[in-house]
């Protein structure tokens, strides 16, 4: 039987009530629509039940407001994101950092009851003409939106989902293009890497880059490589983990969390490329001198990269030293190309994710068995693969037929 909890002069408190040894002060902690945990505090009993009364009927007051049709499309997806009690915390963090960049202080705040097919195709316009956002990134507001007004319907506080069928329109309307991402050429990967590993200032970047590439790992599954995940005897990478920067409470700071990979088939191992392996050696190397990162992170410990302060670092700074990198060599490519008289090779704006996206187009030019390629990449989706190989294969079929017409003299 569970022990009854007291204040200091002995009286029992309910459930979520406690008091501060510290400083006397009363508490009862509550979960917000968001799930998020709250508290309230007062220096007597008294008013703090008072205060819990007052939270009580402030919520029973936003369910009458909910089922009157007075709720804005900001209630209703709270409201939406509170039942999602599934949600890993990465996923709540980014889907609630979209809301709030995109929706909240425009679209949000309209009566959900008022909102038709028209409001909802405007806003999505005026996302990509006047915020220029990629269609995929508006897919991504989308599936916010479309399952908060799917709750209403199901709440009965709409007839039907003004956001039915609406991606359809806007991408046969829409001159906006997809933002597929291309992975880099064999001379911009190249050059690229060389301009790293040669250069006073970056060149300490090479490493992780290299892994990178010759993984095709997802960034935080690269970040969050331990050296118990490398099998040096084997040649082999376990891929088990992932480590996340998201944001938590209102104040935009971030924590650093292990978390489980993106999807059942993100656990996998890689076999361990020459250069991969030598990336890996150096580092070690490196921290004999330097000391090995001694982070811990959810109990977990031995993770192989580190910043400058001895942390795992994280995407947002690799992101940002891949366009330092890619805006020092194109200035200086195009002056070098002048001189030599030559067209020069550009790097594109690219991140850290189009990294494994070029790994997986080189694994596709020299691999042909699909399901060997979804395994190494931790596809979920075989299509996703398909889509890759395609894309990848489009080149070489074209070589494949030019070989083919100069042994086919027949015409």
């Amino acid at each position: 039987m569970a022990k009854t909890r007291k204040d200091l002069r002995g009286r029992t408190l309910h459930k979520g009530e406690m008091q501060r040894s510290s400083d006397k002060r009363y508490a009862y902690s509550y979960k917000d629509p968001l799930g998020r945990r709250k508290y309230i505090y007062a220096y007597d009993l008294a008013t703090l039940r008072e205060k819990e009364k007052q939270l009580m009927k402030d919520q029973l007051d936003g369910l009458d407001t909910y089922v009157a049709g007075k709720a804005t499309v900001n209630f209703v997806f709270d409201r939406y994101m509170s039942i999602k009690t599934n949600l890993r915390e990465t996923t709540r963090s980014n889907y609630k950092y979209m809301y709030d960049r995109f929706i909240r202080e425009t679209f949000g705040q309209k009566k959900m009851a008022e909102v038709k097919y028209s409001d909802v195709y405007q806003f999505y316009q005026y996302l990509l003409e006047k915020e220029d956002i990629q269609i995929n990134t508006l897919e991504t507001i989308h599936t916010l939106l479309h399952p908060t007004f799917q709750l209403a319907v199901r709440d009965e506080i709409i007839r039907a989902n003004p956001s039915d069928v609406i991606m359809a329109e806007i991408k046969k309307r829409s001159d906006s293009k997809t933002g597929v991402r291309h992975a880099l050429t064999i001379e911009q990967q190249r050059a690229f890497m060389d301009f790293v590993a040669n250069h006073p200032t970056f060149c300490h970047w090479w490493a992780m880059f290299a892994v990178l590439l010759g993984t095709g790992c997802r960034i935080g599954e690269a970040l969050g490589l331990r050296w118990e995940d490398l099998d040096f005897d084997n040649g082999v990478i376990s891929i088990n983990h992932s480590v996340v920067y998201y944001p938590v409470g209102d104040n935009r700071s971030s924590i650093l969390h292990v978390s489980e990979t993106k999807t059942e088939e993100g656990n996998r191992t890689i076999p361990m490329l020459d250069t991969v392996r030598d990336a890996f050696e150096m580092i070690a190397e490196e921290q004999e001198e330097t000391g090995r990162n001694e982070t811990v992170i959810d109990g977990m410990t031995g993770f192989v990269f580190k910043n400058r302060f001895g942390n795992v670092p994280n995407p947002q700074s690799v992101n940002r030293a891949i366009k330092r990198i890619i805006a020092e060599y194109n200035s200086i490519e195009e002056v070098q190309a002048k001189k030599e008289k030559r067209e020069p090779i550009m790097l594109p704006n690219f991140s850290a994710h189009h990294l494994r996206h070029t790994f997986c187009t080189r694994l596709c030019e020299n691999e042909s068995n699909l399901k060997i390629i979804q395994s190494v990449m931790g596809h979920r989706d075989i299509q996703t693969t398909m889509n890759i190989y395609a894309e990848a294969t489009e080149d070489k079929k074209r070589e494949s037929f030019e070989r083919l017409s100069a042994k086919m003299d027949v015409f």
